[in-house]
């Protein structure tokens, strides 16, 4: 009867005779990693794990007993006490039954580092969003597409070439609006930090090399994209809003327009109430649907009502901003007139507007259906806005800057109702 000795993997007993032999040639050989993790041997990394299997593997190579050793000799491998040949093993084990265990911090760790990537993400994207100045935008979205509207007289019209001939305009229109506001705001800086410290560049959550970068990145893209529309009109609107927003914002002799009331007011006029609709208008007729240029009633009422409006946007948007145009130097007509005759003045212009409208739609050859459209909505739009300027506190700043966004929605409303005018 032989002795048994103890072996590393627990179950493998030594027993005598050819069991011995058989043992021994199906069991020595690295012992699995889940005794090891048993017996808290293994870490948390893999690397550790296979360093601890190939000490325990040596060692246990290492005979004690003369018949285990002399059964080695005759029958195992001589490349077992290699080295190499261990860890080949070991490799060869954690592929089949090994899955490295990940500790509770670095799984906090891996989570935490996800989140601030997220916050980051968002952050910057959020940033980009107020940098837009996404009300312009979105009128630069809403009055495109209306105009775009004007030329369709049949359902035919709305096909496919339609529909990408507006997307022609409306991409490299929104990136030239991005340019302008972007422009302005490169050389507001310091005007911001008093009368919009939450925009990107006054806050610091955008460098000025970042701002630079967005603007001319957009500027680029938008005139490389009308040039290669090869639609002129489209390209002409392009080029003209460039000229004027930059001559709008640029401090450079005889440029910084926005300094003198007139010619900012100018600016804002020709592009919101001639260029976005004749250029976009004739666009879409002539380039997209190839029809004659013809002017409608629609257009002649858009181009009126939209000088209107864009001159109360161009008057209205420097109402709150007092405190550091006065400061800077900007000769805004608040400024120079006061913020609560320029309020009144900007209300009343809207509803001589909204007046003149109503009266077009009373006189206008359309059905009756069409007709009630243009009075009614032009009507409840008027009443609107005579309860929100009531409501306005003509001394607090973020009462002022709400009916501010308000009038840009009316100026969305509108560009909903013009299509109704024939």
């Amino acid at each position: 009867m032989l002795q048994t000795y103890p072996h590393p993997c627990p179950g493998l007993r030594l027993g005598h005779g050819l069991g011995l032999g058989l043992r021994l040639r199906r069991r020595l050989g690295p012992p699995p990693i889940c005794d090891l993790l048993e017996r808290g041997q293994a870490t948390t990394t893999s690397s550790t794990v296979v360093k601890k299997q190939v000490n325990y593997i040596i060692k246990g190579t290492q005979c004690k007993n003369p018949i285990i050793c002399s059964f080695r000799s005759s029958s195992w491998p001589k490349e077992s006490t290699n080295k190499h040949y261990v860890f080949r093993k070991i490799r060869k084990l954690l592929r089949k039954n090994a899955v490295p265990a990940i500790s509770v911090q670095d799984n906090e760790s891996l989570s935490s580092t996800s989140s601030n990537w997220t916050s980051i993400i968002k952050d910057h994207l959020n940033s980009l969003y107020q940098f837009s100045r996404p009300h312009t935008v979105i009128g630069t979205i809403i009055g495109i597409t209306s105009v775009s509207l004007l030329p369709v007289e049949a359902f035919v019209d709305l096909s496919p070439r339609f529909f990408l001939g507006v997307l022609q305009a409306l991409v490299p229109s929104v990136l030239m609006n991005i340019y302008v506001v972007g422009l302005n705001q490169l050389f507001d800086v310091e005007i911001d930090k008093v009368n919009k410290p939450y925009l990107p560049l006054a806050s610091g959550k955008f460098s000025m090399a970042t701002g630079i970068i967005i603007v001319s990145a957009s500027l680029l893209l938008s005139l490389a994209m009308g040039i290669m529309s090869e639609s002129p009109p489209l390209l002409a609107a392009l080029l003209i809003s460039c000229a004027l927003g930059s001559v709008y914002s640029i401090e450079l002799p005889f440029l910084r327009w926005k300094k003198h009331a007139f010619l900012a007011a100018s600016c804002i006029l020709i592009v919101r109430a001639m260029v976005v609709q004749l250029a976009f208008f004739v666009h879409i007729q002539k380039f997209v649907l190839g029809k004659p240029i013809f002017i409608p009633r629609s257009l002649v009422f858009a181009t009126a009502f939209m000088c209107f409006f864009s001159a109360v946007i161009a008057l209205f948007k420097d109402i709150p901003d007092v405190e550091g145009d006065r400061d800077y130097g900007i000769q805004s007509f608040s400024v120079s007139l006061g913020q609560e005759k320029v309020f009144w003045l900007c209300v009343t212009l809207l509803f001589f507007a909204y007046g003149a409208a109503a009266g077009v739609g009373t006189f206008s050859p359309s059905l009756l259906p069409i007709k009630l459209v243009t009075i009614v909505g032009h009507s409840i739009i008027a009443g609107n806005l005579l309860i929100q300027a009531l409501s306005v506190d003509l001394t607090s700043k973020i009462s002022i800057t709400s009916f501010y966004m308000f009038i840009w929605k009316l100026f969305y409303a509108e560009y909903f109702l013009i299509p109704f005018v024939r």
